[in-house]
């Protein structure tokens, strides 16, 4: 896009920022009269509309109201989570710079690679257009909104899209069920009906997590010399740099969401091939609750347990299959043979000191979640049925270094040892490094001369 463009669509961000500010600060005058806060949609709606056009620059009603309709289902989430006994629940309070904006169907045109965003009345229409052309028919796509990333501008496209049909007798069975048990190292384990299994590795994920991770400590200790005093403010090389460390950032996400996303779609292959038709998926995000170290609250963190299971019911559901969500309590420390409690193994390999039973740690875990019942306690009604062929996937194939080689080249050939651990250097040129290249300006010059 031109340079105007993008000063519009940040305008229109920027717009949608200070409607949420706006919001923020009704309430507060509200809270002080000791008056109800407004916090429903139409309530909110009725408040623009008594404020009158032009209120918020290009932004146009069906913009400012979609922001409403995020604060509303934001404090109304937050309310409800406070019913339920989570003091930690907070309403929404801080401002936004750039707020994401939203337009249904019927506000916009889309034109092939073309989009006009919706802007307000006796304003220029804002044409852009997009690196790739929408993957869906004009008449399915729903809604769009314009969000930033990361310095760098996206439109976001919401489409209708029809749930999967199939020949009779290859659609999935409903009374074929199968167990996924969720986890760090393998994102998904899904052990199915007649003993066959799949292992998807997320070794690639952890690696882009721990790799970036490094780079970004690197990063800090090099600048940490320039960066400004508490209450200084930044020069221009420091807010390049800024910037820069954002874009990396948003970078890594993109990449770990696009292996998840792998992740997902290898399982609901697998699933429809199998033709199994409701997917039994343990529930681990009761371990969020658990208080540890700092160091397994990064791990959680990066873990990201909410969102693998809506990636995976989202799939599920256009491939036909339905996803049921089950307590999935002691199913990695219980044999399936004795149902004894088993310890805790260090490896991923399950073995029982009571009947000397042996097996994959994740798949045991998946076998029996498949026998839980949704909604009901930790019972297993039905015999386990262990898999005995398993197929192994790796997700994330476009991180660097899940080639052949399998190393990430940003890590050193050799990890030198120092006083306090292993030393890690500065990331090579070419790769994630921030810092700008030299600059010769002799080049004319051989090495040497003066």
């Amino acid at each position: 896009m031109t340079a105007g463009q993008r000063r519009r669509c940040f305008g229109l961000l920027r717009s949608a920022g200070d409607v949420w500010a706006c919001v923020l600060e009704v309430n507060a005058w509200r809270r002080r009269r000791r008056a109800t806060p407004l916090v429903s949609y139409q309530d909110l709606c009725r408040e623009l509309s008594a404020s009158g056009p032009g209120t918020f620059a290009e932004l146009d009603s069906t913009g400012a109201r979609s922001v409403f309709r995020r604060f509303s289902d934001a404090w109304f989430a937050a309310a409800k989570h406070r019913k339920a006994g989570d003091p930690s629940a907070r309403f929404p309070r801080r401002r936004r710079g750039l707020v994401p904006v939203r337009w249904y169907h019927g506000t916009f045109t889309l034109d092939g690679h073309r989009v006009r965003i919706p802007t307000a009345k006796d304003t220029a229409s804002l044409w852009v257009r997009l690196a790739r052309e929408v993957p869906y028919p004009v008449e399915q796509v729903r809604s769009i909104t314009l969000l930033c990333e990361g310095g760098r501008l996206f439109l976001d496209v919401t489409a209708e899209v029809p749930v999967a049909v199939y020949p009779a007798g290859e659609g999935p069975d409903p009374g074929r069920v199968a167990g996924v048990d969720v986890g760090v190292i393998h994102p998904y384990a899904v052990a199915g009906p007649g003993g066959e299994a799949l292992l998807v590795s997320g070794r690639a994920i952890r690696a882009e997590h721990r790799m970036h991770l490094a780079d970004t400590k690197t990063r800090r200790r090099a600048v940490a010399r320039r960066a400004p005093k508490p209450g200084q403010r930044g020069s221009r090389r420091w807010r390049q740099y800024r910037a820069r460390a954002r874009r990396v950032e948003a970078r890594h996400r993109r990449r770990v969401r696009q292996a998840q996303h792998e992740a997902a779609r290898t399982v609901v292959d697998w699933a429809v091939r199998q033709r199994v038709g409701v997917l039994h998926v343990g529930d681990a995000r009761g371990v969020l609750d658990l208080s540890a170290g700092r160091r397994h609250n990064l791990r959680l963190r990066q873990w990201q347990i909410g969102r693998l299971l809506q990636i995976l019911t989202d799939k599920a559901t256009l491939a036909g299959i339905t996803l049921r969500l089950v307590d999935e309590r002691g199913t990695s420390s219980t044999c399936p043979a004795c149902r004894r409690r088993v310890p805790k193994p260090r490896g991923r390999t399950l073995t029982c000191p009571h009947c000397q039973f042996s097996g994959h740690r994740d798949l045991v875990a998946a076998a029996s979640i498949a026998t839980r019942t949704p909604g009901g306690g930790p019972t297993t009604p039905t015999p386990v049925v262990l898999p005995g062929v398993v197929t192994h996937r790796r997700a994330g194939r476009h991180l660097p270094g899940t080639g052949r080689s399998r190393r990430d080249p940003r890590r050193p050939p050799g990890r030198r040892k120092g006083p306090d651990g292993p030393l890690w250097p500065a990331p090579p040129h070419g790769g994630e490094s921030l810092a700008n290249s030299a600059r010769i300006h002799n080049t004319h010059r051989k090495p040497g001369e003066r």
